[in-house]
């Protein structure tokens, strides 16, 4: 079986229903880094749970917030405010966590070594790729030879099948998976609803946007006022 990385939001979730059209069981890590809010690990618990009813998952929420003040740098670890605009934005580069992805992945890897799996799957996407390096796919490439060389008695491949698609494609995928997007959570301010304005929530907002549904998580008085500050912004107009 697997291990997936899960944050809670669109595309870890999608990953989730996704892969539980191909194993029956899933090791499913979440973790806890020292991030700006938790909102995401809360959410994740609500979907494992939800996703209980089709395959079963054996959810560990790691924390390692003790690394926090080695990492504290930007807006989701650090001290600087949440951005708002595109990811296209080079504001948005204060949204990097200094080696997420490499750390994550690491533990994930030892994880599945110890339980005996051989693919570790997390969900960069094409979208991600003008403002995380480690979203990219020649990242992809080149930890997974790392990892196969750092696993070799028991090698472990990196797999990110999502990294070729759009922040849209993924979102057409998982309505056709029928994923509870509903229970799903992105905002980077974590605030008790979204901002609507940070770069998560005008990307979110774009991507059902294009597939032409309303986003499920929101009320319909919500998305009204978030299609209009996505065009808003999208014009130029802040």
């Amino acid at each position: 079986m697997p291990v997936l990385i899960m944050s809670g939001g669109i595309d870890s979730t999608t990953l989730l229903w996704y892969l539980m059209d191909r194993y029956d069981d899933i090791h499913v890590l979440t973790f806890i880094y020292g991030q700006r809010h938790v909102r995401e690990v809360e959410h994740a618990k609500v979907i494992v749970e939800k996703a209980r009813e089709k395959a079963k998952i054996y959810h560990k929420i790691a924390d390692i917030s003790c690394i926090h003040d080695l990492i504290a740098k930007g807006a989701l670890t650090g001290d600087e405010n949440i951005p708002e605009g595109f990811y296209t934005d080079d504001i948005q580069k204060v949204t990097i966590v200094p080696n997420r992805n490499m750390i994550l992945l690491a533990v994930a890897v030892g994880y599945a070594v110890k339980v005996g799996e051989k693919e570790v799957y997390y969900a960069a996407h094409k979208s991600d790729y003008a403002i995380y390096p480690d979203c990219r796919k020649e990242f992809v490439k080149a930890l997974d030879t790392a990892v196969y060389l750092a696993t070799i008695f028991d090698p472990v491949e990196i797999k990110a099948p999502f990294v070729d698609m759009t922040k849209a494609d993924v979102v057409k995928l998982g309505l056709k998976l029928g994923v509870p997007y509903e229970l799903t959570w992105s905002c980077y301010r974590g605030e008790d609803r979204p901002c609507l304005k940070c770069g998560t929530c005008l990307e979110r907002t774009e991507a059902f946007l294009m597939n032409g549904v309303n986003d499920p998580a929101l009320s319909d008085e919500e998305w009204k006022k978030a299609v209009e500050i996505y065009e808003r912004i999208k014009s130029g107009n802040k």
